[in-house]
C-alpha cells in the first residue's frame, strides 16, 4: 500500500525543478533551495529535529547550521535526495507512518512553492491525496483553530462537514468553504492564497482573518 504523500513528493521535486533554487516561496525568506533543504533535514537529521519544533534559540540555530550546510551542495542532488525519501532506517518510511506525518506537510509547502509565483493555479491533487487531507485537516483542524475568536465549520463538497471550534462566548460560527487542499491551507494559516469561501456574519468574518495561524 503506497503512501498519499508518495505522488506530493513527486511533484514537490518536479515543481522545484522547474522553477529553480533561487525563485520565492511564502515562507519568507526561505527561497526554493531552503525549503527543500528544510524538507531533507525534517527526515535525516534527528539532531536537527528540537530546533525545528522548539522555540529554544540554541537548537534553532544548530538547526539552521544543519539547513544551511544542506542547502549547500548542489541543487540538482538536493532535488534527487528529496525525491529518493529518507532512509530506509527513517520512521516515516514505513508507508503508513508517511501518510500520517509527511501528507499534510507535503501538500502545504508544495502550495508554498506554486503559490509564491505570478499567477499561479492551485495544483491538481488525486483524490486519494485529497482524502487524506480531509482526514488531516478534521484532527489537526481542532488544534490549529483552538484559540480561534470564533467558531469554525468546513465544509467540502463529496467529503462532508466537520465542526472544528465550537464558539466560544458570546462569537458566531463561521463556515468555511473549499476543497480540502485549500482549507487546509486555510487552518494552516495561508489566509491570502486559500481559495476558500467564508461565511458568517461580518464582526465574525473578520475576526477569524485577524487569528494568527501557522506552520
Amino acid at each position: 500500500m503506497s503512501s498519499p504523500a508518495a505522488p506530493l513528493r513527486q511533484l514537490i521535486a518536479e515543481t522545484a525543478t522547474r522553477l529553480g533554487p533561487d525563485a520565492p516561496t511564502l515562507c519568507d525568506p526561505w527561497d526554493v533551495r531552503a525549503l527543500l533543504a528544510h524538507l531533507v533535514v525534517r527526515e535525516s537529521r534527528p539532531d536537527a529535529l528540537p530546533g525545528i519544533g522548539l522555540p529554544v534559540p540554541a537548537l534553532q540555530r544548530h538547526t539552521a547550521s544543519v539547513q544551511e550546510s544542506v542547502a549547500a551542495g548542489s541543487f540538482p542532488r538536493l532535488v534527487a535526495t528529496f525525491g529518493a525519501g529518507p532512509a530506509p532506517w527513517w520512521p516515516t518510511r514505513l508507508p503508513v507512518l508517511d501518510g500520517l506525518v509527511n501528507t499534510a506537510e507535503l501538500a502545504v509547502h508544495l502550495e508554498d512553492m506554486v503559490r509564491a509565483q505570478p499567477g499561479w493555479e492551485p495544483t491538481e491533487l488525486p483524490p486519494e491525496v485529497q482524502a487524506a487531507l480531509w482526514r488531516t485537516l478534521r484532527g489537526a483542524g481542532r488544534m490549529l483553530y483552538a484559540s480561534a475568536p470564533t467558531g469554525v465549520v468546513a465544509v467540502a463538497e463529496g467529503h462532508g462537514r466537520v465542526a472544528l471550534r465550537r464558539p466560544p462566548g458570546e462569537s458566531g460560527t463561521v463556515v468555511l468553504r473549499g476543497t480540502p487542499l485549500e482549507l487546509l491551507l486555510h487552518a494552516f494559516g495561508r489566509d491570502g492564497v486559500a481559495r476558500v469561501t467564508v461565511e458568517g456574519e461580518e464582526e465574525d468574518v473578520a475576526a477569524l482573518a485577524a487569528h494568527r495561524r501557522g506552520a
